[in-house]
Parts: C-alpha cells; structure tokens; sequence
C-alpha cells in the first residue's frame, strides 16, 4: 500500500510540472476530400476542405488561435418516376462554397511528459453560397413531352458553438499527432431575404468519429 501511494504521489508530482511553456507557438490544420458514388444510380457527391490553423499559448497549457479556409461540396442526382403513363426526369446539380473562421480556447491537461487530454470551446463562422440546377423531363405514351430548367442560388451566413474533447501526443518536441473524439455543438444557419434560420444540435462522443491530425510546435 505504501509503494501505491508513493506511486501516485510520484506521479501526481509529475503531472503538475509537464506543462506546455506561455509564447509557444504552433501551426496545424486539415485537408480533406471525399467523394461517393452510387453505381446503381449514378448519384454522386464530393466535399473537401482547405482549413490552415494557428494557435498559441497565453499561459501554460492554455491556447488560443483560429483556423481560416475554404469549403466545399457538389452533389448531382437523378431520380426517374414512372407513372405509368409517362416517365419523369428530374435532375439536380447542387454546389455550396463557403470562407470559413474557426476562433478557439483549448486547455490542455498533463496525462504524462508526452500525452495530454484537451478540452477545445469552438466558435465556427461561414459565409457561403448554395446554387441548384435542376432540369425536369417529362414524355408520355402519347408522344407529349415537357422540358423544364430552374436555377435557384442562395447566399447564407453560419455560426455555431462547439466544444471537442481529445488527446494530443508529442512524438518529439515539435511534432504531435492529436485525436478528436466528437463534438458537442450547436449551429445557426440563414439564408438571406429569409425571415428564420435553421438550428442545428450536435452531441457526439464515439469513436467512430474520432479524428486525427498533425501539429508543429515552435519549441522554445
């Protein structure tokens, strides 16, 4: 028993002076791409995203910074309706681009030397457009067709709250690899010229959403 709380004490001792030097800086940020297609259909959609991140510490183990980017996405779609007397087309084109600024505070604590568990509090702004292009064909059995064209572009405004709960480990003194593991968060989204918004709430905490990424302190 002596031995374990000798242990503990030990390590207790440790965990309060491995802490994360005021003034250091660091750099880091995601890229990303995805695409899915139905063979069956040949619906599909793509997203990336282009989000560089800064961040540095104004007293041990506490950080501030932003990430400032760009992001996308593109689905098209074509759903056919037969009515049985005739045969609808309906195809779509939907695009959303948005500039995008993430201003945070996370607060890191000392697990070991290396590894740290944080807490991030995320306040996501977008500023973007959505556009839609959709064509409706439509022919009957009576050789009677219809050919119909709608471009429909939105201009939104977003801003949300976040919070992201991780882990951050040092493989040197300039290199991290982090780990997310969900958010909990809300978001606002309205579109211009229209009177309401659209509230989302997010809650997840699994690892099926964790994510990873790459940092580069500025050791001093």
């Amino acid at each position: 028993m002596k031995k374990l709380l000798l242990a503990g004490t030990v390590m207790l001792f440790g965990l309060s002076n491995a802490q994360i030097k005021t003034g250091t800086l660091y750099l880091s940020g995601q890229a990303g791409f995805s695409q899915n297609k139905d063979n069956n259909t040949e619906n599909k959609s793509q997203n990336f995203s282009v989000i560089p991140t800064v961040g540095v510490f104004i007293a041990p183990n506490l950080a501030i910074g932003t990430g400032i980017g760009y992001t996308g996405s593109k689905a098209e779609n074509t759903d056919v309706n037969n009515l049985g007397f005739g045969v609808e087309t309906l195809q779509s084109t939907i695009k959303a681009n948005a500039f995008t600024a993430r201003p945070f505070i996370r607060k890191y604590w000392t697990l070991s030397d290396n590894l740290y568990i944080f807490g991030q509090l995320e306040i996501p702004v977008e500023i973007g457009k959505r556009t839609a292009d959709l064509q409706l064909n439509y022919f009957d059995m009576n050789g009677y067709t219809y050919f119909q064209s709608i471009n429909i572009e939105q201009k939104y405004t977003s801003f949300g709250v976040n919070v992201k709960p991780g882990l951050d480990y040092f493989i040197n003194k300039n290199w991290t690899i982090e780990a997310t593991i969900g958010e909990f968060g809300y978001k606002n989204m309205k579109i211009k010229d229209q009177e309401n918004g659209t509230d989302t709430f997010n809650f997840g905490l699994n690892l099926s959403s964790v994510t990873f990424g790459v940092k580069y302190f500025f050791a001093k």
